[in-house]
């Protein structure tokens, strides 16, 4: 296989691993409490990452002053995401959770104007107009009726994931920060946000069944470390519109998933509003690219240190990327 077949497989299968995570989230949350999932996920994530950290390059700092500073407000804003996220699939299906959450990719140009001095064009505008349709019609399940409390929820998670992901562009922009240190940074913070209020419930991991143990790891380590790693490993050896086209069919696999493992049902409505969603971000995605203002232009970045293990890309560090936890 050549290198950049080998890269595409690579990103397909965080695309994929990415889509499947909403299933494994509603499995999860089916048998533990919302609060005590994110707790574990977090916990086992902070871990793996630290072992990583360990087992880099010694003798420099575990956190930079900088690097603090970010990671602070940032592990804020990404616990947030995902307490709303998980309580959001616990209460729709799997597919919708996919798709909606996909809006992120209209919504952060919104919110992080730098690249756009002159404003986003009027296709872009056109483009999340076709978005908020398809959140309507997918919203409408077998028929019109007022929206659940999930696809609700999932709507605020993308918002505060386009928050988030402005934020990340802010903070970190040409500063020498290690993306792997700020993440394992990020983790803690979730951890230590979600031990006081899951603590009362965790000796049900006691009595929790294999199946359900086999969900949570699979969130914390295949869903959040190895895809991080995998994802920013992919980015460095091909472009970032190539990187984000492949990444983008994280939606479709999320619908996929949901239906073949999930048991969920495609209506013809669903189907449309799906449709029109993969149609309506990779439209909004182009356009916004085609229009940020040119890298040349803009001063070089500082360089990352070299402690950091390959791949060590912040995923969410460039809003051509589809952000993600």
């Amino acid at each position: 296989m050549s290198d950049s077949r080998r890269t595409d497989a690579v990103l397909l299968l965080v695309a994929l691993v990415w889509g499947s995570s909403y299933l494994s989230a509603q499995t999860a949350t089916s048998a533990l409490p919302v609060l005590l999932v994110l707790l574990v996920r977090y916990a086992l994530s902070a871990l793996a990452c630290l072992g990583l950290v360990a087992g880099g390059k010694q003798g420099s700092r575990l956190w930079t002053r900088e690097e603090v500073r970010a990671g602070l407000p940032l592990g804020l804003t990404q616990a947030a995401v995902l307490l709303v996220e998980t309580y959001g699939v616990a209460h729709t299906t799997a597919a919708n959770a996919g798709l909606i959450i996909s809006l992120t990719i209209v919504l952060t140009p919104l919110l992080d104007r730098a690249g756009h001095p002159g404003g986003l064009p009027p296709a872009f505008y056109a483009a999340a107009g076709v978005c908020v349709l398809a959140v309507g019609l997918l919203m409408s399940g077998n028929g019109f009726h007022a929206p659940r409390l999930g696809d609700l929820l999932m709507l605020g998670a993308a918002l505060i994931r386009a928050v988030h992901v402005a934020l990340v562009g802010r903070l970190t922009a040409r500063r020498p920060i290690r993306p792997l240190h700020l993440t394992t940074f990020q983790t803690l913070v979730g951890t230590a946000l979600f031990l006081p209020a899951a603590a009362p419930d965790l000796p049900a991991l006691a009595h929790t069944d294999a199946d359900t143990w086999t969900q949570l790891i699979y969130l914390a380590l295949f869903c959040s470390v190895f895809a991080f790693l995998a994802q920013t490993w992919a980015v460095q050896r091909t472009s970032a519109s190539r990187a984000s086209l492949l990444l983008g069919t994280e939606p479709i696999w999320a619908a996929a998933i949901g239906i073949a493992l999930g048991g969920e049902h495609l209506t013809p409505l669903t189907a449309l509003g799906a449709t029109l969603m993969v149609a309506g971000t990779y439209w909004g995605q182009s356009v916004e690219r085609a229009h940020r203002r040119p890298a040349a232009r803009a001063p070089a970045p500082a360089p990352i240190p070299t402690d950091s293990p390959p791949g060590s890309e912040s995923r969410t560090g460039h809003s051509e990327i589809l952000p993600r936890h």
